[in-house]
């Protein structure tokens, strides 16, 4: 072979190597084929898991934001609740009581305060809300201001029930108040009332402003004055409201609530006073919706508006299962000729005092006829919606 036809030998490629190379070449072609599906099928395409990676990262985002408006919400509580409250903003004294077979009965008094002039601290208004977990309905009982107590330690020169609450704030504050007012008023009646709210007036029309005011009913329409001489004298420079449905701001949600000299003799009582404020309580509640996500927003900005107008006993985790219950199902008047009557103190002041006692100290009557009420069925029930979970 000559030089020339080595040099093409190189180049040439023999049978047998041809032979190699496409014995190698099928190889590769077949374990292409064999790896190829399953390559395929645990792969992800380039656009789904892109498509994952978005879903993945909203639903971190969520949770993130659900997380981190959960803490900012109850941080809000939680300084309502510590401006508000002696109790613990994470403890509920109402839960399981709710939840159980006895009454649960709480105090509440309304009072001018500071922004007030004349009887700054003296409980215009007392309330007790007796709810019976059982058939889950609320009885409201008014107790006239005007009732005549004797014989107990916090009013030791006898006093009507709605100074204890001025007596106790004199020796310690609203927290005082509300506890002293508390135990003369458990004395009194014979309930067994633990827990308590007050609110004074600028609150009263706070709240009241902060759901966009509330639309009452109103049967009888009437005038009113804010003065004794003028009632006598029938002039009515207060104001007026008409029959039928009318709707209230906080100013004239907290007149209608309040006032006594009308030119209605059937209105002009603590008795008619107590009718109007539940009415607006009962406003109040519907504004505020029956629980859950619906009453949050409401809820938030009643907060913020009864901060430094409230105080209770009563933790805000209790407030929220207590609103449940601002509508009453049945009312007890404590009506004067039935358990109470009239007559004057030593002094010259009408006050009521309790009809068949046998001293001024004796309430045993009032016990009495207060247990026969609450005992008493309820005509035909229409449950006020429990507030507990």
């Amino acid at each position: 072979m000559s030089r020339r036809d080595r040099r093409n030998g190189h180049a040439t490629e023999t049978p047998r190597a041809r032979r190699i190379r496409e014995a190698i070449g099928r190889e590769e072609v077949l374990r292409a084929r064999a790896s190829g599906p399953r390559q395929a099928a645990g792969a992800n395409p380039p656009r789904r898991r892109r498509w994952k990676r978005i879903v993945l990262g909203l639903l971190a985002v969520v949770l993130l934001s659900s997380c981190t408006g959960g803490w900012l919400l109850w941080q809000r509580v939680s300084a309502f609740n510590d401006a508000v409250s002696s109790a613990g903003s994470l403890s509920s004294a109402l839960f399981f009581p709710l939840m159980g077979s006895e009454r649960v009965n709480v105090a509440m008094y309304g009072y001018g305060g500071p922004g007030h002039h004349g009887g700054t601290y003296l409980a215009d208004s007392i309330i007790i809300l007796s709810i019976d977990p059982q058939t889950d309905t609320t009885t409201m009982i008014p107790i006239p201001r005007d009732l005549w107590v004797q014989g107990l330690p916090q009013l030791p020169e006898n006093a009507k029930i709605n100074e204890a609450f001025a007596i106790g704030y004199v020796h310690g504050g609203v927290a005082e108040a509300g506890r002293a007012a508390t135990e003369v008023l458990a004395t009194v009646t014979g309930l067994p009332i633990e827990h308590w709210l007050a609110i004074d007036f600028t609150g009263f029309k706070a709240m009241v402003d902060t759901v966009g005011g509330v639309t009452v009913d109103n049967p009888v329409a009437f005038s009113y004055t804010w003065s004794e001489d003028k009632y006598f004298a029938a002039i009515w420079d207060g104001g007026s409201f008409e029959a039928g449905r009318i709707s209230l701001d906080g100013e004239a949600a907290l007149d209608y609530a309040r006032n006594r000299y009308t030119s209605v003799s059937a209105e002009s009582s603590d008795f008619a006073r107590s009718v109007r404020q539940q009415r607006v309580l009962a406003a109040l509640r519907g504004k505020m919706g029956g629980g859950g996500l619906g009453s949050l927003g409401p809820g938030l900005a009643l907060m913020d508006a009864l901060k430094g107008q409230m105080s209770t006993d009563l933790s805000a985790i209790d407030l929220y299962l207590l609103s449940g219950h601002l509508g009453a199902d049945r009312r007890i008047e404590l009506a004067e000729g039935v358990i109470l009557e009239a007559t004057s103190n030593s002094i010259g002041q009408y006050i009521l005092v309790v009809i068949g006692r046998a001293s001024g100290s004796d309430y045993a009557p009032l016990q009495a006829y207060l247990q026969a009420e609450l005992a008493r069925p309820l005509p035909s029930p229409s449950p006020t919606g429990s507030a507990a979970p």
